[in-house]
This record gives C-alpha cells, structure tokens and sequence, in this order.
C-alpha cells in the first residue's frame, strides 16, 4: 500500500510544504521564496526570516493539500526538518507540524536537513550503495559516504567557511546582489580571462574544505587594486574564485569516490545549481565510469520534497518524533538505522 507523507521545511528563508509518495514520487510540490524580503539587507535576517514563515506557513500547507487533490485522512505521516538551520524558522515549521500531527492523529518524523538535500537525489533517480554525496550549500560543504539508505559516515567538511557563503561575502565584494552565487556563476561564464587565486588543499589525503583563505585572497586583491587607483573587472574575479572553489570540490570528490569504490556519486544542496561546478563533475565522471548525477535546479535549492523523500525511509526504520520535538540548529549528521 502506498504512503503519502506530507512534509514541512522550513529551515532558513523558504516557506515549503510537500507530498512525497513512496519517498520517490512528488505529488505537490509548494514553495514561498522570501529572497526579495531579504535582498535589501544582503542575506537572511533571522527575526524576518521567522514572521514570514508565520505569515506563510498555514497557506502553504493548504495550497499543498490543493495541488494534491487530498485530505490529511488520505496521509500516512507528517515530516519537518528538525534541524540544522535559523531556531526560530525552525520552530514555526516544527510546531505547525505537530499541530497537524496531533490534530488528525498522524506520526511525526524528524528529518536532517541535509538528510534531506541528498534524498532529493532520489525523486529523480534511485539511490545506489555504496554512495558518495557532495553536499554544498550555503552553510555545509561535505563529503558523505552511504553503505545503505539511512547510513552516514562523514569523511570530510569544511573547517571554515562553507562554499556557499564563500560565494555570498565574494559576491559582496563585488557589489553583486544576493544571493552571490548565480550571479558569480553567470559572470564566470562570461570572463574571457581569470585572477589566480589559490587552491587550498589542506594536508595530504584530507577531504576537509577550506574557503575562508580564497574569500580572504579575493578581498586583499580588491584592496590591492583599490590602493593603486585601478579597475577590477568583476567577471575576471568571479572566474579566478569560481574556478578555484570547483577544481578543488571536483578532485576532492573524485578522489574519494576512488578510495571508497562507489557505485554512484550524486551531489545535493543549493551550490549544486552551480552550472560550473555541475560541468565540471559530470565530465570528471564521465571519464572516469561512474554514474553522477545531481537533482533540477528546483530540487537543488531549499524545499519540503527532499524532506518528505528522506522522511519516508525514516518511517520504514520506524524513526518517531513527538511532541516534545525542539529546533535544533546545530544538528548532527547521524544515521537512522
């Protein structure tokens, strides 16, 4: 028999509400961006961020259940990111959840936010194990190796600042809007040359990241430039970080897959929309035989979709939340099973 879970995200600046059938069918699919809100002050504000979720949660949720033609009678369970993520979004997103949970009598499932964003994987394509996702976003940079559905071996992440926001402060840098990424994405496609920035390895055989020194390297360069009364041009500067941010995510990961004799790799999470970054992996597995793949854009970005796809197989492992659930910004990465 079928389930249908209804899913709730609501971790940071998008208000999103979904139903997932069997973990790999989306049934509806609703999402309310609050980009304009935050453009003005050049990333999210927490406290506007959490009253436009209020605002928003109720009519979302209603709109989802429209789309998909269904009562809450016809669902098998509630979903909502438990965390990582803003506490006060998370907390409008967790609380409408278990309202509904409570109100008609349906389990809740707590869900990792990034559990979510390489389950997103799965709407578009079945997962195969062993599995190695790279996970970039704006707050996480990882590398996760996966035996089995719910199994989370992390083996490498950022030490400093994620890929993400490395996008976002050099994208300030540049008087470019927010998000940075897409528009430093688009002017790195259009540069005819790149600046050399520096890769950062770390040591030997590590899979960590680091960012903060290229961001930093970016920034000195502006300087450098200003003090001696000369131009930078933008897309030069989005093309030498760009290239710098990719070479490194790309050969990280392909070594890796390598080490770890995956059968598939997939990538998750907001930068993963990146088109440099999504070339320049496809080509590397191409040429080296193993299936990669990575979700649309729309599944990229924040949504309750991936959350309701991860939140089905919690339910098959009997994974139960309740309403003693609390926001938890600081969530850990840990396997279900």
């Amino acid at each position: 028999m079928s389930k249908y879970i209804l899913a709730i995200e609501t971790s940071c600046d998008e208000t999103a509400a979904s139903i997932i059938k069997d973990g790999t069918e989306i049934v509806s699919n609703v999402v309310s961006s609050q980009i304009e809100s935050h453009k003005r002050f050049g990333g999210v504000v927490p406290e506007i961020a959490s009253r436009h979720h209020v605002e928003q949660m109720t009519i979302v949720i209603e709109e989802c259940l429209a789309q998909a033609g269904m009562e809450p009678a016809d669902l098998t369970a509630v979903a909502v990111t438990e965390g990582p993520g803003l506490v006060g979004a998370l907390l409008i997103g967790i609380n409408a959840a278990k309202a509904f949970a409570f109100a008609h009598s349906l389990p809740l499932i707590p869900v990792h936010h990034i559990a979510g964003h390489i389950y997103a994987n799965n709407l578009v394509q079945p997962m195969e194990f062993p599995l190695l996702a790279l996970v970039v976003s704006g707050g996480h940079t990882e590398l996760v190796y996966m035996k089995e559905h719910g199994s989370f071996e992390l083996i490498g992440e950022t030490r400093d600042d994620a890929a993400g926001e490395a996008y976002d402060k050099v994208a300030r840098v540049l008087n470019l809007p927010y998000p940075g990424g897409p528009h430093i994405d688009r002017l790195a496609h259009e540069a005819a040359e790149a600046v050399p920035f520096p890769r950062v390895w770390l040591e030997e055989g590590s899979y960590d990241f680091s960012f903060s020194g290229l961001k930093s390297a970016v920034i000195n360069y502006k300087h450098n430039m200003d003090q001696r009364g000369e131009e930078i041009i933008p897309a030069h500067v989005a093309k030498g970080f760009q290239d710098s941010v990719v070479e490194v995510l790309t050969a990280k990961t392909l070594r890796a897959a390598r080490e770890y004799s995956v059968k598939q790799v997939i990538a998750a999470g907001g930068v993963s929309a990146n088109k440099g970054l999504r070339t320049s992996l496809e080509e590397a597995f191409a040429k080296e035989g193993i299936p990669f793949y990575v979700p649309p854009l729309k599944l990229c970005t924040d949504n309750a979709a991936m959350i309701g796809a991860a939140a089905h197989y919690m339910y098959e492992a009997g994974v139960r939340g309740g309403m003693k659930m609390n926001g938890k910004p600081g969530m850990e990465l840990e396997s279900w099973i």
